[in-house]
């Protein structure tokens, strides 16, 4: 008999490719990671992982256990969401990791209405960069994920999440006053190819938006100035020191000095955002109302 413990584990090690991370995320020691995965290997009677250097990386044994893996905590996600409705409905607390401007955009207006709707559901929030909530939310570490779409993020197919959409915004071109395109109603990229840029760090979603919408007008962008604080980019630009691309939702409210922001002519960098918690927990009595509190607060943001 196979220990559905043991798949958890088998999972954080695919997922985060060394034991010692997926340890980490699962609060245990290395060794006792790498026992239970022995174990699991005797009780399957097959290699399920190889070693290279400090990494691991399944084996075709491996994979296909995994895809069950992931339908079986999918079930148990369900028996307990069940068990939670028998239980008597939505009391208690829910983990919510979310990107600063969702938080403010989505997640507090979210819990306004919770607070009106749900009062016994309280939500605890944890900042966390669109592309580090998913992650907390396989491991464990948080029940809900606001995210985005970013490189490398997993598929909207994928079987170990359930997934929610709430809004796409546009991302609007940002420039010093005195730019020569700073009169212009709409700025082309392709316009932007010479100057020195301002963006986020590698690692961050954003950044990936803006390399693909610059590699889509034709040209590699020459990032100088680094942030991921959408205030000091603005602040950058103002001072005259590049230009750059910030979703619209993180400028609304935002002072503005010496600069102007201006649409992209043509297809525009997007950035999409969703819920997600673990396949199997979206009917949970406690994330269901979470769930339907930020599609409501999402429906009055701007989207494509």
């Amino acid at each position: 008999m196979i220990d559905p413990r043991r798949l958890r584990i088998l999972r954080a090690a695919a997922d985060h490719r060394t034991v010692t991370a997926a340890a980490a995320a699962l609060y245990l020691t290395p060794s006792a990671v790498s026992q239970q995965l022995a174990a699991l290997e005797q009780e399957t009677g097959h290699i399920l992982l190889t070693r290279s250097g400090k990494g691991v990386r399944l084996t075709a044994a491996g994979e296909i256990l995994l895809e069950h893996a992931n339908a079986v905590l999918a079930q148990l996600e369900r028996a307990e969401a069940e068990l939670a409705a028998y239980a008597g409905g939505a009391a208690g607390e829910v983990t919510a990791a979310a990107f600063a401007t969702g938080i403010a955009e989505v997640l507090a207006p979210a819990i306004t209405r919770l607070r009106a709707s749900h009062p016994a559901i309280r939500v605890r929030v944890r900042d966390a960069e669109g592309d580090e909530a998913l992650p907390l939310v396989l491991d464990g570490e948080a029940d809900l994920a606001l995210a985005v779409e970013y490189r490398g993020a997993p598929r909207e197919d994928d079987s170990r999440l359930s997934r929610v959409p709430l809004y796409a915004e546009p991302f609007d071109a940002v420039l010093h006053a005195a730019h020569p395109l700073a009169q212009s109603p709409q700025v082309p990229l392709s316009a932007l190819a010479d100057d020195d840029w301002i963006g986020p760090y590698p690692g961050n979603p954003c950044h990936d938006v803006m390399l693909l919408a610059c590699e889509l007008a034709g040209f590699q962008p020459k990032l100088v100035h680094s942030s991921d604080d959408f205030r000091a980019v603005v602040a950058l630009a103002g001072a005259g020191a590049g230009v750059a691309l910030v979703p619209r939702s993180a400028l609304r409210g935002m002072e503005q000095k010496d600069t102007v922001v201006r649409p992209v002519e043509g297809p525009a960098a997007t950035r999409r955002v969703f819920a997600a918690v673990r396949r199997g927990a979206e009917s949970h009595p406690l994330f269901r109302p979470v769930l339907e509190a930020l599609a409501e607060a999402a429906r009055g943001l701007p989207t494509e």
